[in-house]
C-alpha cells in the first residue's frame, strides 16, 4: 500500500514566541507563519520541540495549533506535535490537534520511560486508535532515550494511518534499512537540517527543518532541488549552509533559532524555562555565521 506523503519539501518545526511576561505573542506568531508561507514552505509543525512544546499547558497547544489552522488557511499542511511520554496524554493532544482542525501528527517517541520495542508498537497503535489523522513517527534519541529499529517501523508501516517517520538520529543506516524494509509504505523524512540531502538521495521526501525558521527560502530551495533530481545543486546549497546550521545547534534547540531570530530582526520572544539564553560566545558564533550570509540586521 504506497501511501502518499502528508507533505513534500520542507516543513518548518515553528518556534512560539512570548511576550516580555511570558505569554504567547499570537500576533508575532501569525506574522512567522505568514512570512514562512510567503517564502515558499510546504507545510508548519507547530507544538514541536522547536515550539517549546514542554513547556506548553493543554490550552495553549491547542490555541497554538487553532491559530496555525486560520493563518494557513489551506495554504499549506498543518503538523500538530501530540507526543508524550504518558500515552493518555498523547491520545488527549492528538484528540485536541484534530478538533483544532490540524492536517496530521507528529509522535516523539515516549520520552524518560524508555519502552522497549513493544511498548512502542503499543503506545502507537494507542494513538491510532484515538484520531483519524494521519500520523507521522519523530526518531530523535538523543532528546528521548530511545530509537525505533527498522523492524518496529516496519511493523508499525502495517497501520493504514501511519504516514511516515521524521527520523532524526543521524543513523543513515537505520534510514536506508528502513527505507529498503517499508518501501512505500512509510514515508521518511529528514528531522536533520545537516543530513536533507544524504536522506533525500536515500528516497526522503523533504525535512522538518529547525534552520527553516531563518531561511525558509534557501531550505525550501535545498529540498525542492533535490525533489527534482539535481542532486549536485541540492548537495551545493547543503555544504554552503553547513555553518549556519552547526551554529544554530550550538546548544539546545530552540535556544540558537530564537537568538537567531532576534538577530535578523525577527524576534520571537525569550525562552521558558529550564531553557534560558544563549551564552556570549554561542551568540558570537551564531553571529559570525550570519554574517557570512548576510542575514544580520543592520546594526545586529
Amino acid at each position: 500500500m504506497s501511501k502518499e506523503p502528508i507533505f513534500t519539501g520542507v516543513c518548518t518545526a515553528i518556534v512560539t514566541p512570548f511576550r516580555p511576561d511570558g505569554a504567547i505573542d499570537h500576533g508575532a506568531f501569525g506574522e512567522l507563519i505568514e512570512a514562512q508561507i510567503v517564502q515558499g514552505v510546504d507545510a508548519i509543525c507547530v507544538c514541536g520541540t522547536t515550539g517549546e512544546s514542554a513547556a506548553l499547558s493543554y490550552e495553549e497547544h491547542q490555541a497554538l495549533i487553532s491559530a496555525c489552522v486560520r493563518q494557513a488557511a489551506g495554504r499549506v499542511k498543518v503538523l500538530a506535535g501530540a507526543g508524550s511520554n504518558c500515552t493518555a496524554n498523547a491520545v488527549r493532544l492528538s484528540r485536541q490537534a484534530q478538533d483544532a482542525g490540524a492536517d496530521g501528527l507528529l509522535h516523539v517517541t515516549p520520552y524518560y520511560n524508555k519502552a522497549n520495542q513493544t511498548g512502542l508498537l503499543r503506545h502507537y497503535e494507542a494513538i491510532v486508535h484515538s484520531t483519524r489523522l494521519p500520523i507521522i513517527l519523530y526518531n530523535v534519541p538523543s532528546r528521548t532515550g530511545v530509537s525505533f529499529t527498522a523492524e518496529t517501523y516496519y511493523a508499525l508501516s502495517r497501520e493504514p494511518q501511519i504516514n511516515g517517520v521524521k527520523e532524526a538520529s543521524g543513523d543513515l543506516s537505520l534510514a536506508a534499512h528502513t527505507l529498503l524494509l517499508c518501501g512505500d509504505d512509510l514515508n521518511l523524512w529528514s528531522g536533520n537540517d545537516d543530513q536533507v540531502v544524504p536522506l533525500m538521495a536515500l528516497g526522503a521526501k523533504g525535512v522538518v527543518s529547525v534552520a527553516s525558521n531563518l531561511i525558509p527560502a534557501e531550505m525550501a530551495r535545498m529540498a525542492h532541488l533535490a525533489l527534482a533530481g539535481r542532486t549536485a545543486a541540492a548537495a551545493a546549497l547543503q555544504l554552503a549552509y553547513t555553518p549556519l546550521i552547526d551554529a544554530l545547534f550550538c546548544d539546545v534547540n530552540p535556544i540558537p533559532i530564537k537568538r537567531a531570530l532576534e538577530l535578523a530582526g525577527r524576534p520571537a520572544g525569550g525562552l521558558r524555562l529550564p531553557l534560558c539564553e544563549l551564552s556570549p560566545a554561542g551568540t558570537e558564533r551564531l553571529r559570525s555565521a550570519m554574517a557570512e550570509l548576510g542575514l544580520l540586521a543592520h546594526g545586529a
